[in-house]
């Protein structure tokens, strides 16, 4: 139905994407998003090890012979990362699509490409993508500010941003940020995306490998339901609202703030242990984006995909609500 050149560039049969997630991207959750019809991506970080990592992808496999990539994201971290063995995992196992995120990923292109692998590489502004394209990644995935994650410190949401992108790129964009359904593809396509990404819309989704408790409260939750943290660190996060983060913003603005007044309260081990493993909804913080607004179901991937592709088809072809009846006028 939406055969483009995202489609037909990363053999998929949907522009419909479930990007990496910490914790979250495994055979569990990426499987049958790639059954689906999406894309799905594994999170190499998620793996202790290099060779983990190798293992999950073949529990991928074993699950589905559609196409899913792997996540990997560049950051500076306390203890050093092996990346070129993740990077030897990915090329040795198969991977035909990666998706890169935090640093600039060109020291990787080379061994990416000869082993003729595709790279989405995700951006958070226009020059930032810009700068992906020039490196040679193929595709760039657009985070809006109303994602979940960081979102970087322009605050420009996606209705700007994703056509801002599209005047200047001349690659694939994925539009990621605010959607969750039929309506929010229509109009990505129509702003100059190929494609969309969703995350917290994914892990309300039966597959998904967290507590149920976490996806009932994206379901009860409002797009009103999410906090800015670790601004004054320019480092900003859109995370759920909850005791925690409301905590940390109570702290992080005092004049004499530092971050590690608030470390043991953002701990990524803590969240995954007390919220997503355990439950505990105000146990820790937990990314969530502001389009939990608008999600009200906790369906399958396939049940999900369908739906939105559904929707999207019948929107397009019964016309957009709200359109005047002719050019220049309307009911006479």
């Amino acid at each position: 139905m939406f055969d483009n050149t995202f489609t037909r560039t990363f053999g998929v049969e949907h522009p419909v994407v479930c990007g990496g997630m910490t914790g979250l991207g495994v055979a569990e959750l990426i499987a049958p998003v790639a059954e689906s019809g999406a894309l799905g991506f594994l999170t190499a970080l998620t793996q202790p090890t290099p060779e983990l990592l190798a293992k999950e992808i073949g529990r991928c496999r074993e699950r589905t012979d559609r196409p899913f990539g792997v996540n990997l994201t560049i950051l500076p971290t306390v203890e050093p990362v092996p990346y070129d063995e993740y990077l030897d995992a990915i090329v040795e196992s198969g991977i035909t699509v990666v998706e890169t995120a935090g640093n600039n990923p060109a020291p990787y292109l080379p061994r990416l490409k000869a082993a003729g692998i595709k790279v989405i590489h995700k951006a958070v502004s226009v020059r930032h993508a810009l700068k992906a394209q020039e490196t040679g990644v193929d595709a760039v995935s657009i985070d809006g500010f109303e994602c979940a994650g960081h979102p970087g410190e322009d605050d420009i949401g996606g209705l700007v941003l994703i056509p801002a992108a599209a005047a200047q790129l001349d690659i694939p964009i994925i539009a990621s940020g605010g959607i969750g359904d039929g309506r929010g593809l229509v109009a990505a396509l129509a702003l100059g995306a190929s494609a969309v990404n969703m995350g917290t819309r994914f892990m309300a989704t039966v597959e998904a490998p967290i507590h149920g408790n976490v996806k009932s409260q994206i379901v009860a939750n409002t797009e009103r339901d999410t906090r800015i943290v670790f601004r004054p660190f320019r480092n900003s996060a859109r995370v759920a609202r909850n005791a925690i983060s409301e905590e940390i913003n109570e702290i992080e603005h005092r004049e004499d703030a530092v971050f590690e007044s608030i470390a043991h309260l953002a701990s990524g081990a803590r969240g995954r242990r007390e919220v997503l493993a355990g439950g505990a909804v105000d146990g820790g913080l937990w990314w969530a984006g502001q389009v939990q607004g608008l999600i009200n179901d906790v369906p399958t991937c396939a049940e999900l995909v369908e739906r939105i592709l559904r929707d999207a088809g019948e929107l397009i072809q019964r016309g957009l609500p709200g359109q005047l009846a002719a050019v220049g006028g309307g009911d006479r």
